[in-house]
């Protein structure tokens, strides 16, 4: 189902990043990734943060990352439960407090924290 992303599609290093422009909540944009065989796209450094920025303002859209609050309030990580390596938090975020588990990518490549159930751009890594 890769085939179905007639949208933007970028590289960087090893990853590739995609999106098809859709915008979903969180657990339905880490599925329909899923199902593509990926995952949300979640940058582990400036250069992918810059590559996945470069997608949101084609889209000028902001986008979910592949990052969710853990048990402790503040405390972020990966999808798969390891702990965040690199952060591009927005001036004064995570400010949530453990209200807002989700991520997103703001237009300018910062990040913040929000709630789950709102429509974000889905860009999937492979």
């Amino acid at each position: 189902s890769v085939l179905a992303f007639n949208g933007r599609i970028k590289q960087v290093g090893a990853k590739i990043l995609a999106s098809n422009g859709k915008r979903m909540d969180f657990a339905s944009a880490l599925e329909s990734c899923e199902e593509a065989g990926g995952t949300l796209a979640c940058p582990m450094n400036d250069e992918e943060n810059e590559a996945l920025l470069g997608i949101v303002k084609q889209y000028n859209q902001y986008a979910y990352l592949g990052i969710k609050e853990g048990e402790t309030a503040g405390q972020f990580n990966y999808i798969n439960g390891t702990p965040l390596n690199y952060t591009k938090w927005h001036k004064s975020e995570p400010n949530g407090r453990g209200t807002e588990k989700c991520v997103e990518m703001y237009t300018d490549g910062s990040w913040n924290d929000r709630k789950c159930s709102l429509n974000r751009l889905t860009v999937c890594t492979f």
